[in-house]
């Protein structure tokens, strides 16, 4: 492991996929008190780049499409082929982190060659299929690891399902964070809203919306039970993956897709606003949605929003090990009509409470992982 500096004199480079990602702000906002400085350098999407992200300058790369792997790859072979321009924001270095394996190959380029004394951390937080698919994909993989001090993932499925059997000793140390909340992300003195234990019961779906078989799933829910379930859908729908996503809701009265939400001042709102979070989703059943721990399992248990899972995958999993949740079996169909047919003020108290003993440690990222990762890469907290 190279040997890092003393908190105040950490200088990040953070390389990403997409500098419009909501996800890159809180991870800086989560290192910040480590930091003394930062540059952001990475691709954005249909959105402009950002000048800056808490402050700190970013360098835009271009603009990539979302679900274009092919063209994502070679825009970052174009800049692997002209590192000069990386050359400055890379001197003085002392971390580099790399989010996604796209931009790993780029910032390996960079960092072998303009700042190789500082520590390369990868950050895998989802499993492309094509990794699954191509073997290439994976050897590049484990060449890239090579190079890597140390490895973050938000699941713990993702080493045991992916990462242990692909790269066997090949893999670095590895840190788990999870998508928990920000302490700073809470508002301070905000009340959990408890909604009233009787129909009409709502479900938020919030976030990127990518699954086509929740929103089937949910809309026959809400025809099985007309005006006793309503499902509230907000963030960014993927019309690639949802190509009928506006046919499917223009005859759904009781399924409504209200935009995108601000992040920062809307999520108490709208996860007080409903009884239970739907967390389940089938876009790469079976390998990166089965293995992945969303956003929305900590913003919904924060907020008292029950969480609706499969209990197969980790989502389900997670909460088993928490007693809180509730878990769906296949046929999926079936069982939510089945739980929703028995459901009564009684036993949503009874899942409210379960979920209300699941400590906030959970939910919350208040230090404890930041500091344990920079721990773990040779910085101790302030």
């Amino acid at each position: 492991m190279r040997i890092m500096p003393p908190p105040c004199e950490t200088k990040l480079v953070y390389f990403v996929h997409d500098l419009n990602d909501p996800a890159v702000t809180r991870r800086l906002a989560m290192l910040q008190p480590y930091l003394a400085s930062a540059i952001i350098i990475g691709f954005h999407r249909a959105a402009p780049a950002p000048a800056q992200l808490l402050g700190w300058p970013v360098i835009d790369l271009g603009r990539t499409e979302d679900g274009r792997l092919a063209r994502r790859a070679l825009s970052v072979l174009r800049h692997l082929l002209h590192l000069q321009p990386l050359r400055a924001p890379m001197q003085g270095a002392t971390l580099v982190i790399a989010r996604q394996l796209e931009m790993l190959a780029l910032a390996n380029a960079a960092h072998r060659r303009y700042a190789k004394h500082a520590a390369l951390v990868y950050e895998c937080l989802d499993i492309h299929r094509v990794m699954l698919s191509l073997a290439v994909m994976r050897r590049i993989e484990t060449h890239l690891l090579g190079r890597v001090d140390r490895v973050i993932v938000s699941s713990p499925a993702f080493v045991e399902s992916y990462l242990k059997p692909t790269h066997g000793a090949a893999l670095p140390p590895v840190s788990l964070i999870e998508n928990k909340m920000l302490r700073a992300e809470m508002r301070e003195g905000q009340p959990v809203t408890v909604q009233p234990g009787s129909p009409p019961w709502r479900i938020g779906w919030y976030g990127v919306l990518r699954c086509r078989r929740s929103l089937l799933l949910l809309l026959d829910l809400t025809q099985t039970f007309p005006g006793q379930i309503i499902v509230e859908l907000r963030g960014r729908p993927s019309r690639t993956a949802i190509p009928d996503f506006d046919a499917l809701l223009a005859d759904a009265p009781y399924l409504t897709f209200h935009g995108p939400y601000d992040r920062r001042t809307e999520l108490a709102h709208m996860y007080n606003d409903v009884h239970f979070t739907w967390t389940i989703d089938f876009y790469e059943a079976g390998q990166n949605s089965a293995w992945l721990l969303p956003n929305r399992l900590y913003e919904g248990g924060v907020h008292g929003a029950v969480p609706i899972a499969d209990a197969t995958v980790a989502t389900g999993q997670w909460l088993a090990r928490h007693d809180a949740g509730i878990l769906l079996q296949e046929p999926l169909g079936p069982s939510l009509a089945q739980f929703f047919a028995g459901l009564d003020a009684a036993a949503y108290q009874i899942a409210r409470v379960a979920l209300a003993h699941v400590d906030a440690s959970q939910w919350i990222e208040d230090g404890q992982d930041a500091a344990a990762f920079f721990t773990a890469i040779g910085i101790s907290g302030r």
